[in-house]
C-alpha cells in the first residue's frame, strides 16, 4: 500500500495512517494482550507498508527481541543492542555496518530521550536509483513502534505491580503467621516462681528467629530461643516446621540428648542439607530449681545473678541442629540456681549490631540493663531505647529477638 505520487495516494495514505493509529489505540484501550497488538503491528507493518522483514528490540528490565518476522534468526541472536545499537539516537536510512547487511533502516524509538526500543526494517521495494518510497514513512513506523512499545511495557509493568502486591500479601500473611508462632509477652508467665518476656523484631517481613515458652507440667517449664541460618520465606517455613516439632517433642520428661538428634534428623530431612538452626533449649524444675540445658552452636545466653550482680555464660554444648547428619556429640549441662537468677537469651542479630563506631554490641548491652531487681519489661525496654532498635536504625542488618527468664 506503498503510495504513490498522485495527491488522491497521498490522501489515502494518509487515511491509512489516522485508521492505523486509531485501530493501534482502541486495541490498547480494549487491554488486548502483547501478541495481538505485536500481529496488528506487523500486519500494518509488513501487510500495509509492504515491508519484508522486521527486528523489534524493547528495553524492558533488560534489552529483548519483541518480534523478529523476516529476519533469520541468527540476525536476531547476534545482535547486542548496547554495542551495537544505544549509538543510534536518530533514523538510520544508510545502513553500512557489516553485522546489518540485510537491514535497510534503523528506527530508534525514544521516551524521555532514551532508547526504549530500536525497530530493524529490510527486505523493502526500491524505486528510482535506490531510492525505497517507505523513507517518506519511517516517522510513521517510528510513532507507531513508540505507541506500541510504551502499551506492552505498560502492560508488563502492570503484571508486575500485581505480582508484587500477591507477593506483599503473602509476604504479609507470612509475617502474621509467624508471629502468631511466637508467644505474645501476655501468654508468658510473671508468678512469683518463674517470670518470662520476650522482644522479637523481624529485619524483613518474616524472618528466621524463633523463641518459646511451654509450661511441661506443673512444676517443670520448658523454653528456647534458636536462628535458622539464611533469610527470607524458605528460612521462615523451615523455622516453624521445626517449632511445630519441637512442641510436639519437648515434654517434661524426654531425654535432651535423644531431643536434639531428632530434632536433627528432621532438619537435614525438611532443608535437604541446605540450612542449620542454632538453638538454646532450656528445662527448669521449679520445686528443685534445677535448670537443664542444651546449647546447640546457639549465642551463649547471659545468666545473672540478680543478688550479687555477677553473670557468666551458659555456653555451646554440640553442634547447631541440622550442621551435620549425626552430631557426634550432645552434652547436656545442669545448673541449680540457688539464687535469684535473670537467664537472658538472644540471636545474633542483637550480639552483632554495630555500635557507632562499627564495633559488635556483643553482650555489653544486656550486662548492663539486666542485673538489676527491675522487671524484665523494663530492662529489655531500656535496652531496647539504648541501642536504638528501630526501623530509624540503619545498622540494623537482622531479626533481633530475645527471650528473658527470671528465677525469683
Amino acid at each position: 500500500m506503498i503510495e504513490g505520487r498522485h495527491p488522491k495516494d497521498r490522501l489515502k495514505m494518509s487515511k491509512f495512517k489516522l485508521d492505523a493509529l486509531l485501530d493501534i489505540t482502541l486495541s490498547i484501550n480494549a487491554n488486548l494482550p502483547t501478541t495481538e497488538l505485536l500481529r496488528k503491528y506487523e500486519s500494518i507493518l509488513r501487510d500495509d507498508l509492504g515491508i519484508g522483514k522486521i527486528l523489534l528490540f524493547k528495553y524492558g528490565e533488560q534489552w529483548e527481541p519483541l518480534l523478529n518476522s523476516g529476519f533469520p534468526e541468527s540476525l536476531k541472536e547476534s545482535v547486542d543492542v548496547e554495542n551495537d545499537l544505544l549509538c543510534f539516537r536518530e533514523i538510520q536510512t544508510e545502513v553500512v555496518q557489516k553485522h546489518f547487511r540485510a537491514v535497510d533502516f534503523i528506527i530508534p524509538v525514544l521516551h524521555n530521550n532514551e532508547p526504549s526500543a530500536y525497530v530493524l526494517i529490510g527486505d523493502i521495494d526500491e524505486e528510482g536509483e535506490g531510492m525505497s518510497p517507505l523513507i517518506k514513512h519511517l516517522n510513521f513506523i517510528q510513532t507507531i513502534s513508540g505507541i506500541i512499545v510504551v502499551a506492552i511495557e505498560n502492560q508488563r509493568l502492570f503484571r508486575e505491580s500485581l505480582r508484587q502486591e500477591a507477593l506483599r500479601r503473602e509476604l504479609e500473611l507470612a509475617a502474621r503467621m509467624q508471629m502468631m508462632l511466637i508467644p505474645d509477652n501476655t501468654r508468658l508467665p510473671s508468678e512469683h516462681l518463674i517470670r518470662a518476656r520476650g522482644f522479637y523484631y523481624p529485619h524483613y517481613e518474616v524472618g528466621g528467629d524463633y523463641y518459646d515458652f511451654m509450661q511441661l507440667s506443673e512444676s517443670i517449664a520448658g523454653f528456647c530461643i534458636a536462628d535458622v541460618s539464611g533469610k527470607g520465606m524458605s528460612a521462615a517455613l523451615l523455622m516453624s516446621n521445626f517449632q511445630a516439632s519441637l512442641r510436639a517433642l519437648f515434654t517434661a520428661g524426654a531425654n535432651l540428648e535423644e531431643l536434639i538428634r531428632t530434632l536433627n534428623t528432621l532438619v537435614v530431612t525438611n532443608s535437604a542439607g541446605e540450612r542449620f538452626i542454632t538453638l538454646f533449649l532450656a528445662r527448669y524444675n521449679t520445686e528443685t530449681r534445677e535448670l537443664e540445658y542444651v546449647n546447640a552452636a546457639h549465642n551463649p545466653p547471659v545468666i545473672i545473678n540478680t543478688r550479687t550482680g555477677q553473670s557468666s555464660l551458659l555456653r555451646q554444648s554440640c553442634v547447631g541442629v541440622g550442621m551435620l547428619d549425626d552430631i557426634p556429640c550432645v552434652r547436656t549441662e545442669t545448673l541449680t540456681l540457688r539464687n535469684p537468677t535473670k537467664i537472658i537469651c538472644y540471636t545474633d542479630g542483637l550480639s552483632e549490631l554495630k555500635d557507632e563506631g562499627g564495633r559488635d554490641y556483643g553482650i555489653a548491652p544486656l550486662v548492663k540493663h539486666f542485673p538489676n531487681r527491675k522487671p524484665l519489661s523494663e530492662n529489655i525496654n531500656s535496652l531496647i531505647m539504648d541501642i536504638d532498635i528501630s526501623s530509624n536504625n540503619q545498622r540494623l542488618f537482622d531479626d533481633v529477638s530475645i527471650l528473658a527468664i527470671e528465677i525469683p
